[in-house]
């Protein structure tokens, strides 16, 4: 079995249980339409291909094998303008439960690290930019990540630099407050409000202090250092994901970025745990 028929296989089940279609027909789906999972399928196979919407339909005509696993064939897929539009279909609620559960599949400890990113928009032509008036050339993400495992837990992406750190890691902590028992960031996230924070959510802060005073070292001596090292698997899984998917994104509008992008943890969760 090669890796791409291994990775389609986890994908698929995924889908299939945040969708809740998995009984329903790949094709031929509500009068001729498609299911919700062989969709959100396909678009994770794209991203793993790092191919366009025109080139990754080409390709999956020539490998019916992996087409048979999402429960389609090279007659039933999709034209390459209805996987686009498909994708505006797929709301970033249901991507952010596919990220949850494809992290799931890790199995993680408990023990998170957060850091911020930064992906690429320069993909766009300069008469795009000009017409659409496509100014903002980065997306910023801030990624939660398992420390053990090396899952993406959850990500918050943004166009823009307003809002400090320290309140998104406090956003982030709260949409996974059940499933942390500490949390480890750099001197970025140094606030005093966001270690009240995540204390009265029962999660440890692991963030060092800035030394502007002696009872700084104290209250940095106090702090796991096993623990904080850890805080560096961070930059290895954004590093792995750039250099396996790409750092930059396709889309053009902000929301579909936001999506694609999310999608793109997904893939990588999949692919670790598919190595594993």
């Amino acid at each position: 079995m090669t890796q791409i028929s291994r990775f389609i296989g986890e994908v698929v089940p995924v889908a299939q249980r945040v969708t809740g279609d998995g009984d329903e027909s790949a094709a031929t789906f509500r009068g001729g339409g498609f299911a919700d999972y062989a969709l959100v399928s396909l678009h994770c196979l794209r991203i793993y291909l790092d191919a366009s919407y025109r080139m990754t339909i080409d390709l999956l005509k020539e490998m019916p094998q992996i087409t048979g696993e999402i429960g389609l064939s090279a007659a039933d897929l999709p034209s390459p303008s209805t996987l686009c539009k498909a994708f505006d279909r797929i709301s970033m609620s249901v991507c952010r439960v596919l990220l949850r559960q494809s992290a799931q599949l890790h199995d993680p400890s408990e023990h998170a690290a957060i850091d911020a990113t930064f992906y690429e928009r320069d993909r766009a032509s300069r008469h795009y930019c000009q017409r659409t008036n496509y100014r903002v050339q980065t997306l910023k993400v801030t990624k939660l990540v398992d420390t053990a495992t090396q899952a993406v837990l959850d990500l918050h992406c943004s166009t823009t630099l307003e809002g400090s750190d320290a309140d998104l890691a406090e956003q982030i902590a709260r949409r996974n407050a059940g499933d942390l028992r500490s949390l480890a960031a750099d001197k970025g996230y140094d606030k005093q409000q966001l270690r009240e924070r995540l204390r009265e959510l029962d999660i440890r802060p692991l963030i060092k202090h800035r030394i502007f005073a002696p009872y700084d070292h104290a209250h940095n001596a106090r702090i796991d250092e096993d623990r904080y090292a850890q805080r560096s698997m961070t930059e290895t899984v954004n590093s792995s994901v750039k250099r396996s998917l790409g750092y930059a994104v396709r889309a053009r509008t902000w929301y579909r970025e936001f999506r694609e992008i999310t999608m793109m943890c997904v893939v990588y969760n999949i692919k670790q745990a598919v190595k594993q």
